[in-house]
């Protein structure tokens, strides 16, 4: 079987350790402008950065594929021509506990007061309080695998844990409480992770009207997706002191032009989109990859395959 991937060589030696017998050609990241018709699977990285324009179909897609395996989870990553012929599959869940160690890295920054409590001076030597993490009470707006890894997590470090979920099917963690809804999650919550898809349901969901009614001081951390907040309603809910902090691992455009108030607000701590990027990020991707490649080569229905209009 001839796979064409776009992971790299590490990938490729990775994969070979354990298939030899497979035949992987590496291409270059992006939308592929042919494919030899006799591969059946493609490995691919995003095709674009969000808020980038959808690259054009190429004229022969979807060439000979019968299955396209997604390193991401979000399908907003990738143009929709590519769901118009072989199976999509997400790499739903490889990265969640990178991304819950993330939120949670976020939350004890901000109860610590870090680096803020780091000094270089013996004039500096000052005693101030700094917060708890246990009795603080974590909001989860959209409890799936990310949410599945964070809140159990929370739940042993002695916080509360409150989430919303798309749809009406039980929570299915225990201990986490199911908010009445947003307003009263936020309204509830001292930090808010966001971990929702981006949909057209879920654009700008974080909105003048829900911010207006956060508990005052609260902790806005985002692992999902740029496009989910309000940027211009957020800014005025930081400088207000409703929210207290606002640590940002995604925007909207990514990167946000030079100037963007996000680079310098004082209440701000914006990363590049690498909550997930870890040394675990090869072998994750590679046992799910497997998976589905033992199922693809046995015939069987294959695993997290993307529906756009859900986002993942």
């Amino acid at each position: 079987m001839r796979v064409a991937s776009q992971l790299g060589p590490q990938f490729e030696a990775a994969l070979r350790a354990v298939r030899p017998d497979l035949a992987i050609v590496n291409i270059e990241a992006g939308a592929p402008a042919e494919l030899e018709p006799d591969i059946r699977a493609l490995v691919t990285l995003p095709f674009r950065r969000l808020g980038q324009a959808e690259p054009p179909r190429p004229p022969l897609w979807p060439f000979g594929l019968e299955w396209v395996q997604m390193i991401s989870v979000g399908a907003d990553l990738y143009p929709g021509w590519l769901f118009d012929g072989p199976v999509v599959t997400c790499s739903r869940g490889a990265n969640s506990v990178a991304l819950a160690e993330f939120a949670l890295a976020a939350i004890f920054a901000h109860a610590k007061d870090l680096p803020g409590i780091w000094i270089q001076d013996a004039s500096q030597w000052a005693m101030h309080l700094i917060g708890m993490v246990r009795g603080a009470t974590l909001g989860i707006v959209g409890l799936g695998a990310i949410g599945e890894a964070l809140a159990p997590r929370a739940l042993a470090l002695g916080m509360k844990v409150l989430a919303t979920r798309r749809t009406d099917t039980p929570l299915g963690v225990a201990g986490v409480e199911r908010a009445e809804s947003l307003e009263d999650l936020f309204a509830r919550s001292d930090h808010v992770v966001l971990a929702a898809p981006a949909t057209a349901e879920t654009q700008g969901m974080i909105s003048a009207a829900v911010l207006k009614t956060a508990k005052p001081g609260l902790h806005l951390i985002n692992i999902a997706r740029g496009v989910l907040v309000d940027d211009a309603a957020l800014l005025a809910a930081l400088d207000r002191g409703q929210v207290s902090l606002a640590s940002l691992d995604v925007t909207h455009p990514e990167p946000l032009p030079t100037g963007h108030p996000f680079y310098t607000h004082p209440k701000v701590r914006l990363s590049p989109h690498l909550a997930a990027i870890t040394r675990d990020n090869l072998p994750s991707f590679l046992a799910k990859f497997l998976q589905n490649l033992d199922r693809f080569e046995r015939g069987d229905p294959l695993i997290d395959v993307v529906d756009p209009s859900r986002g993942y």
